[in-house]
């Protein structure tokens, strides 16, 4: 039996709207991959810092942590916004506005040693980390102006029975501009800076950070080198991406539209929502969101859920370069590589998740997440009981099968509360979902940060192993949940 189109009841609009869609979806990816290339950059400018600075694990962990709490809150707040300002609009600002805050986080260190009067020393580092938390806090509540606008627009174009299939396919563009930022700025760090290898001051000063930092001593004179020979790189993983996300902001501004009418196109088919259609005034707008987002209990599941998933995937993507580099004995190259093979991974294993989804699960998103976390979980433990001397093949593709597992419930999470609140609340359900996960990035760079200086880096992926579990139980408790919200918001009594 022939699918049924869900797209055949705009008739002769059909194929106007399917273009515009099909527009709609590449320019918002384009644009919100660009977002990643200025926030993932710092991953891999974190080794660079603790050679040349001695900053601790503990000192990142604690800027992740404050920013990620502040991107949760932006995403959140933004969920509001785009229902007042054009979504477009909103993404393009804020892509701008990230690009203004890399600029002077490459400064960071020259603002430091003009405060302090000195280029270095425990004071000057003071004020870098102080200038780098100022600075990346900032960067990530206008990172919080990038997804918000999505989760409002694409359910606007996108059919509910295939708004998962669709959506995982955009959700790449996560997985994209990460991989490609943690590969052009891992080129940057091996290219770039200044060769200061015959300074043996400079030598000494990487060793004794590098030391202290847990780089063994048979890595130790590969790594001091490899430093030394590019001293200030890490600023220029902050300056290209800026420039390419001016590009980006520019894209997405003459590029995207909000909804099918801006353009002279009806809304999609079965996606009416009752009496709230004609009556979108301030007492009805705040009952569909009690209904649609507060009181809704998929909505609060799929929230709590978003926290584990957050700690599992930024625990890796965050740390993972670091990890890599000093526990395996990688080159900081090498390691951007390994982890880009994470994110290639990730967009194979979101666009499976989403279409798997619509497959077998006929939209339930929430019964795939359960079978992904599971799959994470068991990837983690055996990379976990990999030996030190794994060759980087082995380890890169333990970790390929982590990535692939991950992103499906981190891509469907944002897509089910699409379906779950309505197009008409869906960047406000994301919001709050944002809070949550983004608690748990902030949790993950606490614990890693934590727990590696503390415990090493094998109690790290322990700590990993359970909360992934953890996730896949929450998830399990909503295997019955429908597919969508939509009856449920048609069936609001607005005069009650």
């Amino acid at each position: 039996m022939a699918k049924q189109d869900p797209y055949s009841a705009l008739g002769a609009m059909r194929s106007r709207f399917m273009s515009w869609q099909m527009r709609v979806i590449i320019y918002s990816m384009i644009g919100y991959s660009i977002f990643y290339f200025v926030r993932k950059n710092f991953s891999i400018a974190m080794p660079g810092l603790t050679a040349e600075y001695g900053i601790s694990n503990k000192s990142f962990g604690w800027i992740i942590f404050a920013g990620s709490l502040v991107y949760g809150f932006s995403r959140f707040i933004n969920g509001y916004l785009v229902d007042r300002v054009k979504g477009r609009v909103v993404m393009a600002v804020g892509l701008l506005l990230c690009a203004a805050a890399n600029f002077a986080f490459g400064f960071g260190a020259d603002l430091s040693s003009w405060i302090t009067g000195t280029p270095d020393g425990p004071r000057m580092v003071e004020f870098l980390i102080l200038i780098m938390g100022i600075t990346i806090i900032i960067n990530q509540y206008f990172q919080g102006m990038g997804y918000p606008p999505c989760a409002r627009i694409l359910p606007h174009w996108i059919h509910p029975g295939e708004l998962a299939t669709k959506m995982s396919i955009w959700n790449c563009s996560h997985s994209i501009g990460a991989a490609l930022a943690v590969v052009v700025c891992g080129y940057i760090m091996g290219t770039l800076g200044t060769n200061l290898s015959d300074n043996e001051a400079v030598r000494q000063v990487l060793a004794d950070n590098l030391s202290a930092s847990g780089v063994s001593e048979a890595d130790l004179p590969t790594q001091v080198l490899a430093y030394a020979s590019h001293i200030g790189a890490w600023k220029w993983c902050f300056w290209i991406p800026a420039c390419i996300a001016v590009a980006g902001a520019l894209i997405l501004f003459l590029g995207v539209r909000d909804e099918p009418r801006e353009v002279g196109l009806p809304d999609l088919p079965d996606t009416g929502l009752g009496s709230y259609q004609g009556a979108k005034s301030a007492a009805a707008r705040k009952k569909f969101e009690a209904v649609m987002v507060w009181r809704n209990r998929w909505v609060w599941t799929f929230c709590i859920a978003n926290l584990f998933v957050y700690v599992v995937r930024m625990g890796i993507l965050d740390w993972g370069p670091k990890f890599l580099s000093e526990s395996r004995g990688l080159s900081i190259e090498s390691a951007g590589w390994t982890v880009a093979a994470f994110e290639v991974a990730g967009i194979v294993g979101t666009i499976f998740a989403g279409w798997a989804t619509d497959r077998f699960f006929k939209g339930k998103g929430h019964r795939m997440c359960v079978f992904c976390m599971l799959g994470a979980a068991l990837f983690m433990t055996a990379f976990m009981c990999l030996p030190e001397s794994t060759g980087l093949t082995v380890t890169a593709l333990v970790l390929v099968g982590a990535g692939f597992c991950i992103y499906g419930p981190q891509a469907l999470i944002g897509i089910e509360l699409g379906n779950q609140a309505t197009k008409e609340a869906s960047a406000r359900a994301n919001g709050l979902a944002g809070i949550l996960g983004y608690i748990g990035s902030g949790l993950s760079g606490l614990l890693v940060g934590y727990v590696a200086d503390w415990y090493g880096w094998g109690m790290v992926f322990k700590t990993i192993i359970v909360v992934a579990f953890i996730g896949m139980l929450v998830l399990l408790t909503m295997w019955k949940a429908p597919r969508d919200g939509y009856e449920r918001a048609a069936s609001i009594d607005y005069k009650n």
